[in-house]
C-alpha cells in the first residue's frame, strides 16, 4: 500500500483517496514573470513523478498545477519592460513550457490561470466575511483575521503567539492585527484591477490557490503539493482561508520537496548561484537533469554541482548502455509486476516516492541485462524506467548525442571519418596511430567499444 509523509500530521501515512479508485491534487505552479529555475524544475519534476506513480498504480487521478499571472513581481516587471501584463506572462507561459517539455514533464489535467478566477476569489471572500473572518481595512484591503481562526499554524507548526513576538509592527497597513494577511488590495493608480464589492482591486496572493483548488477539486481534496519554501505562509494561509469559508477540512495529504542547494548553499538571487533551467541546458542533456533530480528523494535537499550533474549524465549513460546491448524486444511488453526488480521497485515507490531505492532496483537490473543480454529484461529495465519519464529515447542517440560539459563538441561526421581511419591503421598493423586514434577521440569525450559487430561510439 502506498504510503505519503504527510507534512500536516509530520509522519507517513496510508493513502487512502476521499473517493475510492480517484486521487484530486492540486500543485502551486510558477509565478510568470521570469525564466523558470532549478527550484521549479524540482516542483515540475517531482509532481511529474507523483502524479505517474498514482496512475501507473491504478488510481483515476485529477491534477492541477496552477500559474499565477497577476502578483506584484509580474506588474513591476512588465511596467519596468514598458509592455502590457498579458504580453509579458503569456511569454512566459510559453517559456516554462518548453522547459517542461524538455525535461518530459506531462500537461497537468487543468492549468488555470489566477485572473481567469477572479468571481471564484470574491465569493471565497465574501463567505469569510459573512463567517466574521475578513475585513476592510481603513486602507480599503480586505484582509483575514488570523486570531479568529483557530486552527491557524497547525501545517508549519508556528504558534500565533511566537508568531506575534516576532512581528515587526507597521502602523500603516490598516490591520487590527500585524499577522493579518490580505484577501483583495484596492486598486493603486497605474496597477490592473476589478470591480469588487469592496472597490475596485486585485487579488492577495493566497486567495488565488484557494479559490481555484476549490472550484476545481471541490472543498475537500486528497493532496496539495510545493516546494518547502511555500509551507508558511503560503500553504498555512490556504488552510486557513479554505477552512474558514468552508467549514470542512480542505486538504487530506500535504506534499513537500525540499529545498535546492548549489554546492551546498540555498540557492539564491542575492548569493549569485542562481540558475535557470535554460542555463543548464545548454550543458547538459534534459533527461539527465530530470534524472539528477529523481535520484535524490523528493523531501531531501538537492545539492546542484557540476560535479553531480557530471554524475549523473554517466550513471544515465550506464542505463542506456545495458539496453543497446540487448537485443530488442519484438514488442514492447507491459511490466512484470511480478519479477524481482518489479517488486522492488514497486516497494520503494510505496514508500513515500523513494525514488533513490527505485533507481537501484533500475541499476542491478541494469547488471542483469548487461550479464544475460536479454531483450525481455531489457523491455522490464525500459518500462520501470518509463514510470519516472526516463530511457524512453533510442539508446544509441543518446549515447551519442550528450557531449561532456566543457568538452568541444566533435561532429559525428568527424567522430566516423577518425573510426575510419583507426580501422584502416590497425589493418595495416599500425597499433601506435590506432591507439593515438582512440585516446585523441577520449580526450574529446568520445569513448570507443569494439566488438564483434564492429566498433560503436558514446560520448564519455
Amino acid at each position: 500500500m502506498l504510503k505519503i509523509y504527510n507534512s500536516l500530521t509530520k509522519e507517513k501515512q496510508d493513502f487512502v483517496p476521499i473517493t475510492p479508485g480517484s486521487v484530486r491534487m492540486y500543485v502551486c505552479g510558477m509565478t510568470v514573470y521570469d525564466y523558470c529555475h532549478l527550484g521549479h524544475a524540482r516542483v515540475l519534476v517531482v509532481f511529474d513523478m507523483v502524479q505517474r506513480w498514482l496512475r501507473a498504480s491504478g488510481l483515476k487521478v485529477c491534477y492541477v498545477r496552477n500559474i499565477t499571472d497577476i502578483d506584484d513581481k509580474i506588474i513591476q516587471r512588465a511596467l519596468a519592460n514598458k509592455e502590457s501584463i498579458g504580453e509579458l506572462t503569456d511569454r512566459f507561459i510559453g517559456f516554462m513550457d518548453e522547459d517542461a517539455t524538455a525535461l518530459g514533464v506531462e500537461k497537468p489535467d487543468h492549468e488555470p490561470r489566477a485572473t481567469q478566477y477572479i468571481p471564484q476569489m470574491l465569493g471565497l471572500i465574501e463567505l469569510l466575511e459573512k463567517n466574521g473572518l475578513a475585513y476592510q481595512a481603513t486602507t480599503g484591503d480586505v484582509n483575514f483575521s488570523v486570531r479568529k481562526f483557530p486552527g491557524y499554524g497547525k501545517l508549519s507548526g508556528k504558534s500565533i503567539d511566537d508568531l506575534r513576538a516576532g512581528e515587526r509592527v507597521d502602523v500603516d497597513t490598516g490591520k487590527d492585527d500585524p499577522l493579518d494577511f490580505v484577501l483583495w488590495k484596492q486598486a493603486r493608480k497605474g496597477e490592473p484591477f476589478w470591480p469588487s464589492p469592496w472597490g475596485n482591486g486585485r487579488p492577495g496572493w493566497h486567495i488565488e490557490c484557494s479559490a481555484m483548488s476549490s472550484d476545481l477539486l471541490g472543498k475537500h481534496f486528497d493532496i496539495h503539493g510545493g516546494g518547502q519554501d511555500l509551507q508558511f505562509p503560503h500553504h498555512e494561509n490556504e488552510i486557513a482561508q479554505s477552512e474558514g469559508a468552508h467549514h470542512c477540512p480542505f486538504v487530506n495529504f500535504w506534499m513537500h520537496n525540499g529545498f535546492v542547494r548549489i554546492d551546498d548553499e540555498k540557492m539564491s538571487k542575492s548569493l549569485g548561484n542562481f540558475f535557470t533551467i535554460r542555463d543548464i541546458l545548454k550543458q547538459y542533456d534534459p533527461e539527465v537533469l530530470r534524472f539528477f533530480i529523481l535520484r535524490a528523494h523528493y523531501r531531501s535537499p538537492l545539492n546542484y554541482s557540476d560535479a553531480h550533474l557530471d554524475d549523473a549524465r554517466q550513471a544515465l549513460s550506464r542505463l542506456y548502455t545495458a539496453l543497446k546491448a540487448a537485443p530488442p524486444a519484438v514488442e514492447v511488453a507491459a511490466v512484470d509486476w511480478h519479477e524481482p526488480h518489479a517488486i522492488r521497485f514497486s516497494q520503494a515507490m510505496n514508500d513515500d516516492f523513494n525514488t533513490p531505492d527505485a533507481c537501484a532496483a533500475l541499476f542491478d537490473l541494469a547488471s542483469e541485462v548487461n550479464r544475460s543480454k536479454s531483450a525481455g529484461l531489457a523491455s522490464q529495465l525500459r518500462g520501470l524506467a518509463g514510470l519516472l519519464g526516463l530511457l524512453k529515447r533510442d539508446p544509441q542517440g543518446f549515447l551519442q548525442g550528450t557531449p561532456t560539459p566543457g568538452a568541444e563538441e566533435m561532429s559525428v561526421e568527424a567522430i566516423e571519418i577518425l573510426i575510419a581511419s583507426r580501422l584502416a591503421a590497425k589493418k595495416r598493423k599500425d597499433y601506435a596511430e590506432a591507439d593515438r586514434i582512440r585516446s585523441g577521440l577520449l580526450a574529446a569525450g568520445v569513448v570507443l567499444e569494439d566488438g564483434a559487430q564492429g566498433t560503436n561510439w558514446r560520448r564519455a
